[in-house]
């Protein structure tokens, strides 16, 4: 069994999608579907069965030897608070710290491998001097402090232990089955929702100077997997160790569309503002070191491959 958290979101079902494609279908999705519109992203699936975080991690806690879910091939912890607005420091350490401290000591228990989702948004407002990654973590909210937290957990474990743990800091990630994120979905999302919605595309002044390393979801599924296969244990840098503009994104986004559209600039929010990275461009050398050789989707190519999804599947506000 291939236990995914998080398997109804944005990350986790992809991984899901292409587990399937690889017959893998004995998949037990361990999620908060308080949101249902997210059943969306499974609906389409083969998984086993389906079980809600919390009776999840109860289960394994009070029964570790339970021989429902003992059977495990590799975890794929991709389950968290993932917004970066959010300010209730108690439910982020609880849902985030907490909870993947517990499932991984289960997973260190049993030996089974296990890959975690963290985040580039511990380095802080800005990547540009990230040549020893360490040095440079600055979390700026109460969630890259979460995951921030962990991996410093993880480093402090990783010596000592005998199984796989692998924790992949994700950077701009954009792709399908992104649409019930809202304000957390990509830019390329968001550009698209306002276009097709017939209201103006809509970028924060500056938007020149803001710029993020954007990587397709097909080549953060692709990193999953070969970390699995590989028993590759360590933490590293999920980006394409390419920086972009949000400005250079809409032009692409625009081009796509074909038609006489004008970006509206607006002022960034003042309860953003403080805590809103300007620049993240991920240090790939680590990964490429431990044998990851794969290229990553253009960005012009693996945005329109995006839009063509998006409009194929007359993705829109209405089914977010």
């Amino acid at each position: 069994m291939i236990v995914v958290t998080g398997g109804a979101g944005f990350i986790g079902c992809n991984i899901i999608k292409a587990l399937n494609k690889i017959a893998y279908k004995n998949i037990l999705v361990v999620d908060n579907l308080k949101n249902g519109k997210k059943y969306n992203n499974l609906k389409s699936l083969y998984i086993s069965d389906y079980m809600d975080k919390n009776c999840f991690i109860k289960n394994i806690l009070n029964n570790p030897v339970n021989s429902y879910i003992k059977d495990i091939d590799v975890v794929f912890h991709e389950g968290a608070c993932s917004s970066t607005t959010e300010w209730d420091g108690k439910y982020m350490m609880e849902n985030n710290y907490q909870y993947s401290k517990d499932l991984l000591f289960y997973c260190l228990k049993n030996k089974i491998p296990f890959i975690y989702a963290s985040s580039a948004s511990v380095y802080g407002k800005d990547t540009r001097m990230l040549l020893h990654p360490q040095a440079y973590e600055q979390p700026m909210n109460i969630y890259s402090y979460s995951k921030f937290l962990f991996d410093q957990y993880v480093r402090t474990i990783l010596p000592k232990v005998t199984s796989q743990v692998c924790g992949l800091r994700y950077f701009n990630v954009y792709g399908p089955y992104e649409a019930h994120k809202g304000s957390m979905a990509s830019i390329v999302f968001q550009l698209y929702q306002q276009i097709t919605s017939k209201k103006h595309p809509t970028l924060f002044i500056g938007s020149k100077q803001l710029n993020r390393d954007f990587i397709y979801i097909e080549d953060i599924v692709d990193i999953n997997l070969w970390a699995w296969n590989n028993k590759i244990s360590g933490i590293f840098d999920c980006g394409t160790g390419k920086s972009k503009s949000f400005e250079f994104i809409a032009n692409i986004v625009l081009s796509f569309f074909n038609q006489n559209i004008t970006i509206k600039y607006i002022s960034m929010p003042k309860k953003i503002r403080d805590h809103y990275q300007i620049f993240t461009q991920a240090n790939i050398s680590q990964l490429r070191t431990t044998g990851y050789c794969k290229e990553f989707t253009n960005l012009n190519q693996g945005i329109c491959r995006y839009l063509n999804w998006l409009s194929y599947n007359n993705v829109n506000h209405c089914n977010n």
